[in-house]
């Protein structure tokens, strides 16, 4: 078993990236494995590890088509429509409450909500 590079913070050689900056240079992985890494020691736990990836090893980022723009889109619209009022928040809905902001702070507002969809 090989064992791959290890480099200090801000101390790799050229060559390398984060998926971060390669996503910045308009580039992926593209499947390879990572060649090396970063570490930045910490006090009282472990280090921070970066992993690192050959930017000549990458490939360029898929075109974003027109269908998956389409589903993206729906998608996002799921996460910001309140189950319970069924309106869009305009905002992504937090998983610990379950339902919009006003939903979560009138009870009784939920209520009744869930009352007028029980009649239609």
């Amino acid at each position: 078993m090989a064992t791959i590079p290890v480099y200090r913070w801000n101390l790799a050689p050229d060559g390398y990236a984060t998926r971060r900056q390669l996503r910045a240079l308009g580039l992926r992985p593209g499947g390879q494995d990572v060649a090396a890494q970063l570490e930045r020691p910490r006090r009282r736990r472990g280090p921070l590890v970066a992993y690192l990836y050959l930017v000549d090893r990458a490939r360029p980022v898929r075109p974003m088509t027109p269908a998956r723009r389409a589903a993206l889109a729906a998608a996002m619209a799921a996460r910001r429509t309140c189950p319970v009022c069924r309106r869009d928040a305009g905002y992504c809905i937090p998983q610990s409450l379950g339902m919009c902001v006003p939903c979560s702070d009138n009870p009784t507002a939920v209520h009744a909500a869930e009352e007028a969809s029980r009649v239609r």
